[in-house]
């Protein structure tokens, strides 16, 4: 799979075209995407300036956490995207979890730097966003409602709260066939990755990325990283969870959360590195295949090569032995005769 990306370029791409249009026009667009992601976009010729956006997007958890929709972390998340040109539209529409109106008329026109003069100074430039760059942001927010579920789970890492259960799994899913998992305990959270894989080649170059990760991340360079583990079986933790959740031929790789690595600015790299953890891994192994490919490609082209000049030499003894003369001929077969 494809790492996971914070815009949407199919998005991004009908929101520029549906803002720089010259002629106002009834728009109707349905958009499918990566994780069974929807977007439907809605624009009317009598109110051009004021358009909808709606989105469609599984949660990472089906728990107590998120039962009742997005949250109002998230909401408040989705807000900071460009609210001067994003209003929540409340209640969303019928088989959404968000719908958004957007008031292009809001959006910078152009981009650079705007003047401003003060108190009677000298003219003073300052930068403004471009409608490009508002137009991204907007594409942004299926990325902003996945990323703050999980940030809401993590932040609390030191929460005594203890409604969600100490050593109760939390399974995650943005992509149903690589779920994960979120295990709250004292002082830290714990990220499990069930890994699977259809080639057994992959298994091997998987198995020994991970011994090797885990060789790493224990030395003193990498002291302040998460803790990283990898198991052939599935932690004790995860015992109840259903079968198929736990049926893997790359054992189970985990990660413990504590608060050190949530704080400020931490906290969004921690969790996009935890969502394209799964793709990290399996480029990982992508990238060594085709390695080891290439190097075996190599070898064997070296070797025909040896092979090669081998016979260049042979056929060319050969010749210079048809080329002899008869006396020659004779001595050769003497004395080969004689070994």
């Amino acid at each position: 799979m494809a790492c996971f990306d914070r815009v949407s370029p199919a998005l991004r791409e009908i929101l520029l075209k549906l803002y720089r249009a010259e002629k106002p026009s009834e728009v109707d667009h349905h958009l499918y995407e990566f994780g069974s992601v929807e977007y439907h976009v809605q624009s009317s010729a009598a109110d051009p300036q004021h358009n909808y956006l709606s989105i469609s997007t599984p949660l990472l958890s089906q728990g107590a956490l998120l039962s009742y929709g997005l949250s109002s972390y998230t909401m408040k998340m989705v807000k900071q995207v460009c609210s001067d040109a994003v209003e929540i539209v409340e209640p969303a529409k019928e088989g959404y979890q968000l719908t958004l109106k957007l008031n292009f008329a809001k959006v910078p026109s152009g981009k650079g730097y705007q003047i401003s003069t003060l108190h009677n100074h000298a003219d003073t430039y300052f930068p403004f966003p471009d409608s490009e760059k508002v137009i991204t942001q907007i594409s942004s927010v299926q990325a902003v409602i996945l990323s703050s579920q999980l940030k809401e789970m993590l932040r609390n890492v030191n929460s005594q709260d203890t409604s969600q259960g100490m050593n109760k799994p939390i399974k995650l899913v943005y992509h149903p066939r690589e779920p994960f998992y979120i295990i709250r305990q004292p002082q830290k959270i714990t990220a499990v990755f069930p890994i699977r894989f259809r080639e057994h080649s992959d298994v091997i170059i998987a198995t020994a990325f991970f011994q090797e990760l885990m060789d790493v991340g224990s030395s003193e360079k990498w002291a302040k990283a998460p803790p990283c583990t990898w198991s052939p079986i599935p932690p004790p933790e995860l015992r109840g969870e259903p079968l198929e959740d736990l049926s893997t031929n790359g054992g189970f790789v985990s990660f413990d959360i504590s608060s050190c690595h949530v704080e400020g600015k931490k906290l969004d790299k921690t969790v996009w590195s935890l969502l394209n953890f799964y793709a990290y891994v399996k480029k990982h192994v992508k990238c060594t295949r085709g390695f080891i490919q290439r190097r075996m490609q190599k070898r064997l082209e070296s070797l025909v090569e040896v092979l090669h000049e081998e016979k260049l030499e042979e056929n060319g003894n050969v010749q210079k032995v048809k080329e002899a003369p008869d006396g020659l001929h004779i001595l050769m077969d003497a004395e080969l005769k004689n070994t």
